[in-house]
């Protein structure tokens, strides 16, 4: 355990775990995974603001000192706000897993509510896009959301859970959208690891822990705090896709930034089974060095092509034409005064 000295040289650090801190008398302890500063050897040199930032996002609230060498307002908002929203989303995800896991035979439609919310989005005007607009009764009513109100009224009652235990108001239901594809996709992703296991769920899941797509996610978990739309988004943006041909669909991909790659790779959100869509769209000869490379993938014990640009693709999708609010979700903290801390 190393003792750390303030001094007036500011650095960057990482303090250990349980590492002491020590200024005049005042000692209290911090968990090393509360923060992330750099290492500096045995000796640590933090300016005042950083440690008490750092306590701030140990526990949670704001710091305020009111004397002596500590005789300034630290807010450690930053650290705070991005725990407050891992946190909450670890909450959601858990609440849709278990959605999902109960209702598993919705997965298509999930899928393919997040992917007909996003693909509204028109490149020219950048309007349109993952806003939950879909949740409006005049957009899911169109032909091309056929078949999907049951998936929407399960997120819908997903939504009233996750708003009872939010601190800082209620989801937007074009995150709620998005995150439900999320947690649709690695049920997909943990069965397929399970079906390569013979079936058993504690080796299927251990198998996808070790080799599956889990430590991907971390860009498409940081796009949270879209805003919901107030209305719907135009008509005739999206094609049936059970209807459409390869090259309608290509043409709908191209004119939002995407290709045949991202078509292909896109086949589980394009219909309710996932080998007759690729075989749809292996017709095409564009599309279909891409949907034979992803069923080699599929193939494979860690399915890293198939799942790292699925992955990939979806993040991209999930935020076209938004503007993601960072501080979606936060709450002010408590305060406290250092010197009413039991030291």
């Amino acid at each position: 355990m190393a003792a750390v000295s303030f001094l007036s040289a500011p650095t960057l650090l990482r303090f250990r775990p349980r590492s002491l801190l020590k200024q005049r008398g005042v000692c209290c302890y911090l968990k090393a995974d509360d923060f992330a500063l750099a290492d500096a050897g045995e000796r640590c040199l933090p300016t005042r603001r950083d440690v008490l930032k750092c306590l701030g996002a140990a526990v949670g609230m704001e710091l305020v000192a009111t004397s002596g060498p500590f005789a300034e307002v630290s807010y450690a908002a930053d650290l705070i706000q991005r725990r407050q929203r891992s946190e909450f989303q670890s909450s959601i995800k858990d609440t849709l897993s278990k959605a999902i896991k109960e209702h598993s035979d919705l997965i298509p439609s999930i899928l393919i509510l997040a992917l007909n919310d996003a693909m509204t989005y028109d490149k020219a005007t950048k309007s349109g896009g993952p806003n939950g607009s879909i949740r409006l009764s005049p957009e899911i009513g169109r032909p091309e959301n056929s078949g999907l109100s049951a998936s929407l009224d399960l997120l819908v009652d997903a939504k009233k859970e996750i708003d009872s235990y939010s601190k800082g108001g209620p989801i937007s239901f074009a995150d709620l959208i998005q995150y439900a594809a999320q947690s649709a996709l690695k049920k997909t992703f943990i069965d397929s690891a399970i079906k390569k296991c013979g079936g058993k769920e504690d080796k299927g899941i251990f198998l996808y822990s070790v080799y599956g797509s889990n430590g991907q996610w971390g860009l498409f978990d940081r796009q949270f705090g879209r805003k919901d739309a107030e209305a719907p988004d135009p008509e005739g943006r999206i094609p049936q896709w059970n209807k459409a041909s390869v090259q309608e669909m290509k043409e709908k991909f191209i004119a939002i930034g995407f290709g045949p790659r991202q078509l292909a790779v896109m086949s589980a959100f394009l219909g309710p089974d996932q080998l007759a869509t690729e075989s749809f769209l292996s017709t095409d000869p564009d599309v279909r060095p891409w949907v034979e490379k992803y069923q080699r993938s599929r193939e494979t014990v860690s399915q890293t092509d198939y799942e790292v640009d699925l992955i990939t693709t979806l993040t991209k999708l999930s935020t076209l034409g938004q503007q993601i609010d960072y501080e979606a979700y936060t709450y002010p903290p408590k305060k406290i005064e250092l010197s009413k801390l039991k030291l």
